[in-house]
C-alpha cells in the first residue's frame, strides 16, 4: 500500500510505502509520485519518504524507485528526507540512491518532526530550532 500527499505551502511531496509492494502497485505509485512532483514545478521541491514499514522490494521495483528518483532530480527536488527503521531497507535504498545520484541530497531520520523541519529549513542557521535555555 502507498499514500501520497502534497504540501503546497512548503513544496513538499510526502509519501508512505507500507509492506510489500508488487510491481503493478509500484507502477501506480511511480505514476502518482511523478504527478505530485510535477504539480510543484518551478519550485524547490522536497520529498519526505516514510519507508519505516516498507519491505525489501524486488529488483524491478527497486529499478522503478531509481527511475523516479532520477525524475525528481530533473524536476527540481532539492532535499529528500527518508524515515527508515530497517537496516535491510536502508541498505537497499542506499544502492538505489547512489545509482540515481539522490544520495547527495538525501538524509535519513527516525522521526517525522526532525525530517519535516530539515526539509523546510535545511541546514541554515536561521532554520535551527530554538534552544530551550534562555539567552544570557
Amino acid at each position: 500500500m502507498f499514500r501520497i500527499d502534497v504540501d503546497g505551502e512548503h513544496a513538499i511531496v510526502e509519501f508512505v510505502l507500507d509492506g510489500y509492494i508488487r510491481v503493478q502497485e509500484m507502477e501506480s505509485f511511480v505514476e502518482e509520485l511523478e504527478k505530485a512532483t510535477a504539480s510543484l514545478a518551478g519550485r524547490d521541491i522536497k520529498i519526505k519518504a516514510d519507508v519505516r514499514t516498507f519491505r525489501p522490494a524486488s529488483p524491478e521495483a527497486a529499478n522503478m524507485i531509481r527511475r523516479v528518483q532520477e525524475y525528481g532530480l530533473r524536476s527540481g527536488v532539492v532535499r529528500v528526507a527518508e524515515l527508515v527503521e530497517s537496516e535491510l531497507v536502508a541498505l537497499q535504498l542506499n544502492r538505489v540512491a547512489e545509482n540515481s545520484h539522490t544520495d547527495k541530497i538525501l538524509r535519513r531520520f527516525w522521526e517525522d518532526a526532525p525530517a519535516r523541519h530539515w526539509l523546510i529549513h535545511g541546514d541554515s542557521p536561521e532554520g535551527a530550532r530554538p534552544s530551550s535555555r534562555p539567552t544570557p
